[in-house]
């Protein structure tokens, strides 16, 4: 199973400078003094926000990690337009993410891994953080960063094996295995992507999202890895009859979903992200993680929530004037 996570953005937030509305006593380029003063207080308001995102995303060597892969000259394993560098630089990955999460863990196999060899309660943001660097540095790094960062996956895959609650045995570099983490995740980033994305993708960029993700997909070890939304879906459906829900799988959507370690103040806008992604998941997903199920609030209230939550998380990590 992966986290919750965004990329590193190359200009993650240098602050906003608005214009003044109000009449008033005029300051330096026709601006208000109190269009000014509101400004900078935005200003102040969203570099705080941003830099604090940016921390519990990237840790402590966010910046050097962002540097290494922005700045490094060299070619990349996606050109600046392909569909994928849209998708994982838009705010709609951290709801995409915790989907992705409580989709994974409807597998036994996949779940038995992360109660197993996860530290996910203890030390759920480092998981977070090295997430965020292995999408980042596949997607928008140098390719050779890029190749070190699917070794380190790999190495760590080889070292998680094990015996599941229900006596059989798993490895975590089983291909079956990581097809379904994969296609369960690009699953998710794409339908957040098209109901909370800053822009949405037209049906040919949806294949050539999910025919970019086949690529770091096939580098991890998964054989021959879905290439167009048709496909996905179908290979989706393949796995439904090996899904099922585990008191594992409940324990950890109740850690995800009802007691993360967040100050107080990020409670409320956490409630608002769990409840979009769990509005995103099919029923027969919510059935057996014991989720509700209430289509008509979803399509309202919360949907409506989601959509200004997301803004709010883009607005605070977009740089002015991008």
């Amino acid at each position: 199973m992966t986290s919750p996570a965004v990329p590193l953005c190359a200009g993650w937030v240098l602050g906003h400078h608005g214009r003044g509305r109000r009449r008033g006593v005029r300051g330096g380029g026709g601006r208000t003094v109190e269009g000014m003063l509101v400004s900078r207080e935005l200003s102040a308001v969203r570099e705080s926000l941003g830099r604090s995102l940016f921390g519990k995303v990237a840790g402590p060597d966010g910046p050097k990690h962002r540097a290494l892969i922005h700045d490094t000259p060299g070619p990349r394993w996606f050109a600046p337009d392909r569909p994928i560098r849209r998708v994982h630089g838009d705010a709609s990955m951290f709801v995409g993410g915790l989907r992705a999460l409580l989709l994974q863990s409807l597998h036994p196999l996949a779940m038995a891994g992360v109660a197993d060899h996860s530290d996910y309660r203890g030390d759920p943001w480092g998981r977070l953080q090295r997430t965020s660097l292995f999408l980042a540095a596949t997607t928008f790094g140098p390719a050779t960063e890029a190749q070190r960062a699917v070794a380190r996956v790999r190495g760590i895959h080889h070292r998680v094996h094990g015996v599941a609650p229900d006596g059989r045995t798993y490895r975590a570099s089983d291909p079956h295995l990581l097809e379904w983490v994969h296609v369960a995740e690009v699953d998710s980033f794409l339908l957040a992507h098209q109901r909370y994305g800053a822009t949405t993708l037209s049906p040919d960029e949806r294949d050539g999202y999910v025919a970019d993700t086949a690529r770091i997909a096939a580098a991890i070890g998964v054989p021959d890895p879905p290439r167009t939304v048709r496909a996905l879906h179908a290979r989706l459906a393949d796995y439904r009859p090996e899904l099922r829900g585990t008191e594992a799988a409940r324990e950890a959507a109740r850690f995800l979903l009802l007691t993360p370690p967040l100050p107080a103040l990020a409670r409320v806008p956490y409630a608002v992200l769990a409840a979009t992604s769990v509005a995103m998941l099919p029923a027969w997903a919510r059935l057996p993680l014991w989720l509700p199920y209430l289509p008509p609030v979803e399509a309202t209230a919360i949907h409506l929530a989601g959509r200004t939550l997301v803004g709010g998380l883009r607005w605070a990590m977009t740089p002015p004037g991008a």
